[in-house]
């Protein structure tokens, strides 16, 4: 074989070589923020559960507050207010995960029931007859319940959102997740509220 044909290959296997590498990399990369980010959107998905759960379980609590407490028509008003705002905005679609704007909407308007929801259970404290009552009792229970699963549930999409945020604007990662339209995800945060420590009056 001759000494330039032996040149010609060794070059066209390294050509090929470097191709198979850089191929390797960028489709390797590209399918790691495809999962990264459908790993997002099912956490997210998870998040919209809890809240839908929570909007069904609303109506019973707030008909069986009524039946008791119908006087404090102002804190029901607010509730079922709250939950028609929140209504249209419980499954979004995961593209406002990619809108800054429409994903603090979105948390002001389900912390703004949640808010209304602790007003509510705060106003059942002033009936004991109420607090006695077993369906009341059940419904305040699994709302409970849903809460806390709310929180845990925003947590773990706070994880998905991190690692995969903190995957796409690694460099030369950050170069095929711009190529290819993949932006930053938005986080939850905690509810304004939570930023004042409560008042303790004796």
């Amino acid at each position: 074989m001759k000494a330039s044909t032996k040149k010609i290959l060794i070059t066209v296997g390294i050509i090929i070589a470097v191709i198979f590498i850089i191929y390797r990399f960028f489709a390797g990369t590209y399918n790691s923020i495809v999962a990264k980010d459908e790993g997002v959107s099912s956490q997210w998905a998870q998040v919209q559960n809890q809240y839908q759960r929570r909007m069904d379980l609303i109506p019973n609590l707030v008909s069986t507050v009524k039946g008791y407490a119908s006087h404090e028509s102002e804190v029901l008003t607010a509730v079922t207010e709250a939950r028609s705002r929140a209504g249209g905005m419980v499954n979004i679609d995961s593209e406002a995960l990619n809108d800054p704007e429409t994903f603090k909407k979105y948390q002001q308007v389900q912390d703004s029931l949640s808010s209304s929801l602790q007003r509510l259970l705060m106003v059942t404290e002033n009936y004991p007859e109420l607090k006695a009552n077993e369906n009341f009792l059940a419904l305040q229970s699994q709302l409970e319940g849903t809460e806390n699963r709310i929180s845990v549930e925003r947590m773990r999409y706070n994880e998905a959102a991190k690692d995969y945020n903190v995957y796409i604007r690694q460099f030369p990662k950050s170069i095929i997740a711009n190529m290819n339209g993949f932006r930053t995800k938005s986080y939850f945060e905690a509810a304004q509220e939570a930023q004042n420590a409560p008042q303790v009056q004796f």
